[in-house]
């Protein structure tokens, strides 16, 4: 003890350098700074080596903690006494200890009470039996636990009942939704139902905690202390709700009406540290006052979102895995040996799993949840994480788990969380389970054939950001109502972006208020006339609109959109593909519409249905200045034949009503000998499709155009001058020659084709919306 008790004193923060002769490790700062990189560097590649399995980023920092602990590196003589000596752990746990602060903060402002009481009974029964019958084990699994393993007899059966209770009843919320996001369950019934029961789950696992904490501490002294500290606690919750959480909304609303925000929102750090420092006071913990303070905070303003952006990247990406590997650090595996130790690490699994999933299965099956869905429920319930760990970490620090309970219990939260991804993916396929659901729900709801005979177009149509909203409903609306015999249906979906921040949790209770007004907090006003509109259109009974939302990584956002196209069997997919203006005019594509460009290349690749790519240039908006939003009103055909402009003719005649004047322009090639046959394998075709189209829209201005010399500037002369609305054009499928002879160009966006490229391109001056469609590729 000696050498630690000189480290204490005589410790310096930094060295002079190894210059002169001094050792960088036996100071504080630096060796911070190694244990650090080091750490960072265990658990991405822990990550990067897990992630093709799907498992969440604690996975993976719970395992560089422990490989970082006694019971792998710190086996090797001079590891731990030079990376990790002991000195040196009080400083690594207060620095993890702020992280850990902060993110509490963070789970508390990003968990909404009120969806937790909109979430209805169901959801809060599932919650309800998920953590009743793992307390009713934790009561036979303590007492057997007292009796076998050494030392823990003289810790009272209350106490170490509450934490083997809490950490068998246990959710974790921010790694049940990581998980639901992996597996495309996010936005489904069972990934609503399994987020709200989780996060009820998550708020009476605070309450179970702090009442564990405060046992503990009457652990010595009596239980009148326990009763002291639950009294001040409940008077803590009281004062935080009944004074800060008024005065906090009224930051918040100066805070979203004025640039100059900084010192709100150092104060409210400043109040995070407060918090923890009130609760640790009382003798709770500091986290619990992070917690609360988090829950005062209004939720979804702009508020909330800064402050989560000023946190969330430095907390979770920096000062967090050192808490794992502090934990990693007081993991000891090498402390279960024998055939009893590790027996009993089987039975605290096995309890465990059996306790939330069967808990949860019985009653998911008596809300009339279908028995997959309901046994998937209970695995997802099951899922532990970091709050896992801190309900450990507290029962070690009270002295109430030993080093050999610790690893148990370590080694069960690593074991449960790491099955939840398979076991899911191998009872639950979502996608197939909801094709089946809504084909027979469609059938169902679907009138007799006698009775209905009107023709039914089905759209879906994705956006990403604000600026292609307008724009794309303003296109379906004005897709509508060509026809009384037609019926449109249109499925909205919006795109969000899947990072691994934790604001991700945040975004889940966003686009948990699908449809219109999610829309309206975007478009504000115009969002506001668009839906006006489309309940006009659904009282006619001419369209009928669904809402959805996807969250996912851009790298699979694509098997979201095929999905839904294929289950709900739409013809049509439309994509916004936006270009942002520069200072000078000039359009270009920044680094995130290039990654979403890339999703669209994807879309293209594997539909088994028409795609259409939306070049937006204010066509929901208005292309004068200070104008509102403008209805579609002209619209322009290129049709050069071939599979795609024969789809996109196709897609006009939808369009065509008495709103909107469409003019088909089609071009000719030119040839010097009128005698000479024009190669054209899909002439007839072509014929057909265009003489069908003239007898159905005998309103469309037809216009035939022989093209004479360069071919990009007789369909760019065209569209200038008639100041269209609109440009549909076929991708790339032409077997004119005239189009053929374009195949030698360069293309700045390959994805448009030839002639669509050409429109979008910001170098022939066309200011009017672009829509290129293409056919499925299979079929060509």
């Amino acid at each position: 003890m000696e050498p630690m008790v000189l480290n204490l004193t005589s410790m310096r923060t930094s060295s002079d350098g190894a210059w002169q002769g001094d050792n960088p490790l036996n100071h504080a700062f630096p060796l911070l700074i190694v244990q650090t990189t080091l750490v960072l560097f265990i658990s991405r590649f822990f990550a990067f080596i897990l992630k093709p399995l799907r498992q969440p980023k604690v996975i993976a920092e719970i395992l560089g903690g422990i490989l970082l602990g006694p019971s792998a590196l710190g086996r090797i003589k001079d590891f731990s006494p030079i990376i990790f000596p002991s000195w040196s752990t009080p400083i690594l746990e207060s620095v993890a200890s702020i992280g850990l602060l902060f993110y509490l903060f963070l789970v508390g402002l990003e968990l909404d009470l009120r969806s937790i009481r909109r979430s209805g009974k169901s959801a809060i029964t599932i919650a309800l039996a998920g953590i009743s019958l793992p307390f009713l084990i934790a009561v036979g699994v303590t007492f057997l636990m007292r009796k076998a393993i050494n030392g823990e007899n003289k810790v009272g059966y209350p106490q170490l009942l509450m934490f083997i209770g809490v950490a068998l009843s246990i959710t974790a919320f921010p790694v049940l939704a990581r998980i639901l996001a992996e597996l495309k369950l996010l936005t489904t019934r069972i990934g609503e139902t399994a987020m709200a029961a989780a996060a009820f789950n998550d708020v009476a696992a605070w309450i179970l905690l702090a009442l564990a904490v405060a046992l503990a501490g009457g652990n010595h002294k009596g239980p009148l202390v326990s009763i002291w500290v639950l009294i001040s606690g409940v008077a803590f919750v009281a004062f935080m709700f009944i004074l800060v959480r008024p005065l906090m909304t009224w930051v918040a609303n100066r805070c979203s009406s004025q640039m100059e925000d900084e010192a709100y929102i150092c104060l409210t750090l400043a109040g995070v540290m407060l918090s923890g420092f009130m609760t640790d006071l009382i003798g709770v913990h500091a986290i619990f006052g992070a917690f609360i303070f988090g829950l005062t905070i209004p939720k979804g303003g702009e508020f909330a979102a800064k402050l989560t952006k000023r946190i969330e990247d430095f907390v979770s990406g920096l000062l967090l895995p050192l808490y794992f590997a502090s934990s990693g650090l007081k993991t000891d595996v090498t402390k279960i040996c024998g055939i009893k130790a590790w027996g009993l690490l089987a039975l605290v699994i096995s309890v465990s799993c059996t306790g939330k999933i069967l808990g949860t299965f019985l009653v998911a099956m008596m809300c009339m949840i279908p028995v997959r869905e309901s046994l998937a429920l209970g695995v997802l319930m099951n899922t532990k994480g970091l709050v896992e760990l801190i309900v450990l970490n507290i029962g070690k620090e009270k002295k109430i788990l030993n080093d050999e309970m610790f690893a148990i219990f370590v080694l069960m939260a690593l074991f449960t969380t790491f099955m939840t991804t398979p076991i899911v993916m191998a009872i639950y396929k979502p996608y197939v389970v909801a094709s089946q659901s809504e084909s027979s729900l469609e059938r169902q709801n679907s009138p007799s054939k006698n009775s209905n005979k009107k023709k039914e177009l089905r759209i879906l149509a994705c956006f990403h950001g604000r600026g292609s909203v307008p724009s794309i409903i303003n296109l379906i609306e004005s897709t509508g109502t060509s026809s009384e015999n037609s019926l449109l249906k249109v499925y909205v979906m919006h795109l969000v972006e899947l990072t691994d921040r934790s604001s991700s949790i945040m975004m889940v209770h966003k686009v948990r208020k699908n449809g219109l007004p999610f829309i309206n907090r975007f478009c504000l006003g115009v969002a506001r006339h668009i839906a006006s509109a489309f309940e006009a259109y659904s009282q006619v009974g001419q369209v009928t609109i669904r809402h959805t939302t996807a969250i996912s990584a851009l790298s699979t956002m694509h098997e979201d959109i095929l999905h839904v196209a294929e289950a709900k069997r739409v013809s049509i997919i439309i994509l916004p593909f936006n270009k942002q203006g520069n200072k000078q005019g000039e359009e270009t594509m920044d680094n995130l519409e290039h990654r979403w460009r890339a999703v669209n290349e994807r879309v293209l690749k594997c539909a088994n249905c028409s795609v259409a790519l939306f070049v937006d240039r204010g066509l929901g908006v208005g292309a004068e200045k200070g104008a509102k939003t403008t209805n579609l009103k002209r619209v322009c055909i290129l049709f050069f034949g071939g599979t795609d402009d024969r789809r996109a003719l196709q897609y006009v005649a939808g369009i065509a009503n008495q709103s909107v004047e469409v003019t088909v322009v089609r071009c000719l090639e030119h040839s010097t000998n009128p005698l000479s046959p024009i190669t054209n394998p899909d002439r007839d075709l072509d014929e057909t499709a265009v003489a069908e189209f003239r007898r159905q829209n005998g309103s469309v201005e037809f216009i035939e155009k022989v093209v004479v010399g360069n071919i990009i500037d007789t369909a760019a002369g065209i569209v200038k001058g008639r100041e269209y609305n609109l440009v549909i054009v076929g991708n790339q499928h032409h077997p004119s020659t005239i189009v053929a002879e374009l195949a030698h160009n360069q293309l700045e966006h390959t994805e448009l084709g030839p002639i669509g490229d050409a429109l979008a391109s910001s170098s022939h001056g066309i200011s009017c919306s672009v829509l290129v469609i293409q056919t499925p590729q299979i079929s060509k």
